[in-house]
Protein backbone atom coordinates (compact mmCIF):
# COMPACT_ATOMS: atom_id res chain seq x y z
CA UNK A 1 0.00 0.00 0.00
CA UNK A 2 1.30 3.50 -0.95
CA UNK A 3 1.85 6.27 1.33
CA UNK A 4 1.09 9.00 -1.23
CA UNK A 5 -1.22 8.33 -4.22
CA UNK A 6 -1.55 11.60 -6.43
CA UNK A 7 -5.68 11.46 -6.89
CA UNK A 8 -5.58 14.25 -10.02
CA UNK A 9 -2.98 14.09 -13.00
CA UNK A 10 -1.20 17.22 -14.01
CA UNK A 11 -0.44 20.42 -12.53
CA UNK A 12 -3.60 22.44 -11.14
CA UNK A 13 -2.25 25.45 -9.90
CA UNK A 14 -3.20 28.66 -11.88
CA UNK A 15 -0.97 30.66 -13.54
CA UNK A 16 -2.02 33.85 -11.49
CA UNK A 17 -1.70 31.61 -8.34
CA UNK A 18 2.24 30.99 -8.67
CA UNK A 19 4.62 33.02 -6.82
CA UNK A 20 7.53 34.00 -9.07
CA UNK A 21 10.80 34.02 -7.63
CA UNK A 22 12.39 37.76 -7.92
CA UNK A 23 15.10 37.69 -10.52
CA UNK A 24 18.84 38.22 -9.10
CA UNK A 25 17.31 37.40 -5.70
CA UNK A 26 20.30 34.39 -5.24
CA UNK A 27 23.61 34.27 -5.71
CA UNK A 28 25.54 30.74 -6.01
CA UNK A 29 29.71 30.64 -5.98
CA UNK A 30 31.33 29.46 -9.10
CA UNK A 31 33.88 27.52 -7.19
CA UNK A 32 32.24 26.16 -4.76
CA UNK A 33 28.09 26.46 -5.62
CA UNK A 34 26.94 27.31 -2.09
CA UNK A 35 24.35 29.09 -2.16
CA UNK A 36 23.17 32.41 -0.50
CA UNK A 37 21.07 35.21 -0.80
CA UNK A 38 22.56 38.33 -3.24
CA UNK A 39 22.14 40.45 0.04
CA UNK A 40 24.19 38.46 2.51
CA UNK A 41 26.75 38.17 -0.57
CA UNK A 42 26.83 42.17 -0.85
CA UNK A 43 26.91 42.06 2.76
CA UNK A 44 30.03 39.78 2.80
CA UNK A 45 31.93 42.56 0.00
CA UNK A 46 30.41 40.07 -2.75
CA UNK A 47 32.70 37.13 -1.13
CA UNK A 48 31.04 33.77 -0.77
CA UNK A 49 30.89 32.94 2.99
CA UNK A 50 31.64 28.97 2.04
CA UNK A 51 35.16 29.65 0.74
CA UNK A 52 35.80 33.51 0.22
CA UNK A 53 35.84 33.53 -3.68
CA UNK A 54 36.02 36.78 -4.91
CA UNK A 55 33.20 38.08 -7.17
CA UNK A 56 33.86 40.22 -9.69
CA UNK A 57 32.27 43.49 -8.64
CA UNK A 58 32.33 47.34 -9.83
CA UNK A 59 33.45 50.42 -9.18
CA UNK A 60 31.08 51.60 -7.34
CA UNK A 61 31.21 48.37 -5.15
CA UNK A 62 34.90 48.91 -4.50
CA UNK A 63 34.27 52.48 -3.40
CA UNK A 64 30.96 51.57 -1.23
CA UNK A 65 33.64 49.65 0.42
CA UNK A 66 36.66 51.69 0.74
CA UNK A 67 35.46 55.34 1.24
CA UNK A 68 34.01 56.26 4.66
CA UNK A 69 30.35 56.83 4.78
CA UNK A 70 30.33 55.89 1.01
CA UNK A 71 31.11 59.23 -0.20
CA UNK A 72 33.37 60.67 -2.38
CA UNK A 73 33.50 62.91 -4.97
CA UNK A 74 34.02 62.06 -8.64
CA UNK A 75 36.37 63.35 -10.94
CA UNK A 76 36.21 63.56 -14.58
CA UNK A 77 33.13 61.64 -14.97
CA UNK A 78 32.07 63.60 -17.94
CA UNK A 79 34.30 62.44 -20.19
CA UNK A 80 33.77 59.96 -23.13
CA UNK A 81 35.55 57.94 -25.60
CA UNK A 82 35.62 59.52 -29.42
CA UNK A 83 36.26 57.49 -32.39
CA UNK A 84 39.24 59.39 -33.75
CA UNK A 85 39.99 56.47 -36.29
CA UNK A 86 36.55 55.57 -37.28
CA UNK A 87 37.25 51.76 -36.58
CA UNK A 88 34.86 49.31 -37.62
CA UNK A 89 35.45 45.72 -37.08
CA UNK A 90 31.48 43.54 -36.83
CA UNK A 91 30.02 47.27 -35.65
CA UNK A 92 31.19 51.07 -35.65
CA UNK A 93 33.37 51.71 -32.37
CA UNK A 94 30.86 54.67 -32.16
CA UNK A 95 28.41 52.74 -32.07
CA UNK A 96 29.52 49.86 -29.49
CA UNK A 97 30.54 52.73 -27.39
CA UNK A 98 27.20 54.25 -27.76
CA UNK A 99 25.54 50.96 -27.05
CA UNK A 100 27.98 50.24 -23.85
CA UNK A 101 26.75 53.24 -22.69
CA UNK A 102 23.71 52.24 -22.21
CA UNK A 103 23.76 48.48 -21.17
CA UNK A 104 26.55 49.51 -18.84
CA UNK A 105 25.39 52.93 -17.40
CA UNK A 106 29.30 53.49 -17.13
CA UNK A 107 30.92 56.47 -19.69
CA UNK A 108 33.79 54.63 -19.67
CA UNK A 109 36.07 51.75 -18.03
CA UNK A 110 37.68 54.08 -15.62
CA UNK A 111 36.07 55.59 -13.00
CA UNK A 112 37.92 58.35 -10.10
CA UNK A 113 36.94 59.32 -6.57
CA UNK A 114 38.18 61.51 -4.08
CA UNK A 115 37.61 60.85 -0.19
CA UNK A 116 38.47 59.72 2.95
CA UNK A 117 39.64 55.97 3.60
CA UNK A 118 39.90 55.46 7.55
CA UNK A 119 40.26 59.14 8.03
CA UNK A 120 43.01 59.49 5.42
CA UNK A 121 42.24 61.58 2.29
CA UNK A 122 42.95 59.44 -1.22
CA UNK A 123 42.10 59.69 -4.67
CA UNK A 124 40.88 55.84 -5.68
CA UNK A 125 40.91 55.09 -9.62
CA UNK A 126 39.19 51.73 -10.25
CA UNK A 127 38.48 50.12 -13.31
CA UNK A 128 35.63 48.26 -14.95
CA UNK A 129 35.77 44.75 -16.48
CA UNK A 130 31.83 45.05 -18.22
CA UNK A 131 32.94 47.96 -20.27
CA UNK A 132 34.49 46.41 -23.29
CA UNK A 133 36.62 44.06 -21.31
CA UNK A 134 37.91 47.17 -19.19
CA UNK A 135 39.59 47.87 -21.70
CA UNK A 136 42.31 51.04 -21.73
CA UNK A 137 41.42 53.57 -24.38
CA UNK A 138 42.05 57.15 -24.33
CA UNK A 139 39.66 58.48 -21.72
CA UNK A 140 41.23 55.46 -19.42
CA UNK A 141 44.48 57.29 -19.67
CA UNK A 142 42.63 60.69 -19.46
CA UNK A 143 40.77 59.58 -15.79
CA UNK A 144 43.86 57.82 -14.72
CA UNK A 145 45.99 61.65 -15.41
CA UNK A 146 43.35 63.79 -14.10
CA UNK A 147 43.04 61.50 -10.56
CA UNK A 148 47.19 62.10 -10.15
CA UNK A 149 46.58 65.62 -11.04
CA UNK A 150 43.71 65.52 -7.91
CA UNK A 151 45.91 63.86 -6.10
CA UNK A 152 48.66 66.36 -6.14
CA UNK A 153 46.43 69.19 -6.20
CA UNK A 154 45.01 67.35 -2.62
CA UNK A 155 48.37 66.76 -1.66
CA UNK A 156 46.93 62.97 -1.10
CA UNK A 157 48.04 59.34 -2.22
CA UNK A 158 46.69 57.78 -4.82
CA UNK A 159 45.40 54.28 -5.61
CA UNK A 160 44.46 52.50 -8.60
CA UNK A 161 42.29 49.08 -8.64
CA UNK A 162 43.22 47.29 -12.11
CA UNK A 163 40.60 45.23 -13.94
CA UNK A 164 41.29 44.91 -17.33
CA UNK A 165 41.94 42.96 -20.63
CA UNK A 166 44.40 45.37 -21.69
CA UNK A 167 44.70 47.80 -24.39
CA UNK A 168 41.76 49.07 -26.30
CA UNK A 169 42.64 47.45 -30.09
CA UNK A 170 39.38 49.73 -31.39
CA UNK A 171 41.88 53.01 -30.53
CA UNK A 172 45.13 50.83 -31.81
CA UNK A 173 48.16 53.70 -31.39
CA UNK A 174 46.23 55.86 -28.96
CA UNK A 175 45.59 52.95 -26.97
CA UNK A 176 49.05 52.11 -26.95
CA UNK A 177 50.25 55.49 -26.05
CA UNK A 178 48.23 55.59 -22.55
CA UNK A 179 50.50 53.74 -21.71
CA UNK A 180 53.30 55.66 -21.95
CA UNK A 181 51.07 58.69 -20.37
CA UNK A 182 49.97 56.93 -16.92
CA UNK A 183 53.49 55.95 -16.43
CA UNK A 184 54.48 59.53 -17.07
CA UNK A 185 52.06 61.05 -14.43
CA UNK A 186 53.09 58.89 -11.89
CA UNK A 187 56.45 60.10 -12.43
CA UNK A 188 55.11 63.11 -11.25
CA UNK A 189 53.67 61.90 -8.17
CA UNK A 190 56.93 60.30 -7.15
CA UNK A 191 58.70 63.25 -7.69
CA UNK A 192 56.15 64.68 -5.39
CA UNK A 193 56.73 62.56 -2.22
CA UNK A 194 52.93 60.92 -2.63
CA UNK A 195 52.18 57.18 -2.39
CA UNK A 196 51.18 55.37 -5.53
CA UNK A 197 49.37 51.96 -4.01
CA UNK A 198 48.47 49.54 -7.21
CA UNK A 199 45.67 46.68 -6.48
CA UNK A 200 45.38 43.80 -8.73
CA UNK A 201 42.52 42.48 -9.02
CA UNK A 202 41.15 39.33 -11.58
CA UNK A 203 42.36 39.49 -14.59
CA UNK A 204 44.85 42.55 -14.70
CA UNK A 205 46.31 41.60 -17.81
CA UNK A 206 48.21 43.23 -21.58
CA UNK A 207 49.26 47.13 -21.33
CA UNK A 208 47.42 47.86 -17.56
CA UNK A 209 50.03 45.09 -15.99
CA UNK A 210 52.84 46.40 -18.46
CA UNK A 211 51.89 49.82 -17.49
CA UNK A 212 50.45 51.06 -14.59
CA UNK A 213 49.19 48.35 -12.59
CA UNK A 214 53.18 47.15 -11.67
CA UNK A 215 54.09 50.20 -10.72
CA UNK A 216 52.90 50.86 -7.66
CA UNK A 217 55.05 51.74 -4.29
CA UNK A 218 53.29 49.15 -3.23
CA UNK A 219 51.75 46.15 -5.34
CA UNK A 220 48.23 44.27 -3.90
CA UNK A 221 46.50 41.80 -5.26
CA UNK A 222 43.40 39.89 -4.46
CA UNK A 223 43.52 35.95 -4.19
CA UNK A 224 43.43 33.83 -7.07
CA UNK A 225 43.37 37.08 -9.32
CA UNK A 226 44.96 36.07 -13.04
CA UNK A 227 47.61 38.56 -13.72
CA UNK A 228 50.12 38.34 -16.49
CA UNK A 229 50.89 40.04 -20.09
CA UNK A 230 49.46 37.32 -22.15
CA UNK A 231 47.12 34.91 -21.08
CA UNK A 232 48.06 31.41 -20.03
CA UNK A 233 46.57 29.34 -23.02
CA UNK A 234 48.91 31.77 -25.53
CA UNK A 235 52.05 31.84 -23.22
CA UNK A 236 51.58 28.04 -23.71
CA UNK A 237 50.95 27.86 -27.47
CA UNK A 238 53.99 29.79 -27.65
CA UNK A 239 56.41 28.07 -25.95
CA UNK A 240 55.33 24.52 -26.28
CA UNK A 241 55.23 23.59 -22.77
CA UNK A 242 52.72 22.84 -19.76
CA UNK A 243 52.73 25.94 -17.35
CA UNK A 244 53.46 25.48 -13.48
CA UNK A 245 50.42 24.64 -11.48
CA UNK A 246 48.45 28.08 -10.62
CA UNK A 247 50.73 30.29 -13.38
CA UNK A 248 49.63 33.76 -13.33
CA UNK A 249 47.74 33.43 -10.42
CA UNK A 250 48.06 36.49 -7.82
CA UNK A 251 49.63 33.86 -5.66
CA UNK A 252 52.46 32.94 -8.42
CA UNK A 253 53.05 36.29 -9.04
CA UNK A 254 53.54 37.21 -5.49
CA UNK A 255 55.96 34.05 -4.77
CA UNK A 256 57.94 35.60 -7.76
CA UNK A 257 57.94 38.64 -5.96
CA UNK A 258 56.03 40.96 -7.99
CA UNK A 259 53.28 41.55 -5.32
CA UNK A 260 54.16 42.82 -1.64
CA UNK A 261 50.86 41.29 -0.42
CA UNK A 262 47.40 39.31 -0.97
CA UNK A 263 44.52 40.69 0.88
CA UNK A 264 41.19 39.04 1.25
CA UNK A 265 38.35 42.21 -0.22
CA UNK A 266 37.04 42.11 4.22
CA UNK A 267 40.54 43.24 5.26
CA UNK A 268 41.45 45.35 2.28
CA UNK A 269 40.31 49.10 3.66
CA UNK A 270 41.92 48.99 6.99
CA UNK A 271 45.09 46.99 5.61
CA UNK A 272 45.46 50.44 2.91
CA UNK A 273 44.15 53.06 5.31
CA UNK A 274 47.26 51.30 7.83
CA UNK A 275 50.05 51.39 4.48
CA UNK A 276 48.84 54.97 3.84
CA UNK A 277 49.33 56.15 7.18
CA UNK A 278 52.85 54.44 7.34
CA UNK A 279 53.99 56.12 4.71
CA UNK A 280 52.61 58.94 5.40
CA UNK A 281 54.80 59.17 8.32
CA UNK A 282 57.80 57.45 6.71
CA UNK A 283 57.72 61.01 4.15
Amino acid sequence: MSWFKRMKKGITTQSQEKKEIPEGLWYQCPECKHVMTSDQHAENDWLCEKCDYHEKITSLNYFSILFDENEFEEVASHLISGDPLEFTDTKAYKDRIKTTINKSGLKDALRVGFGDIEGEKAVVACMDFGFIGGSMGSVVGEKFARGVDKALAENCPFICISKSGGARMMEAGFSLMQMAKTSAKLTQLADAHLPYVSILTDPTTGGVTASFAMLGDINIAEPKALIGFAGPRVVKETIGKDLPEGFQSSEFVLEHGFLDYIFNRKELKHKLALSLKQMKYKA
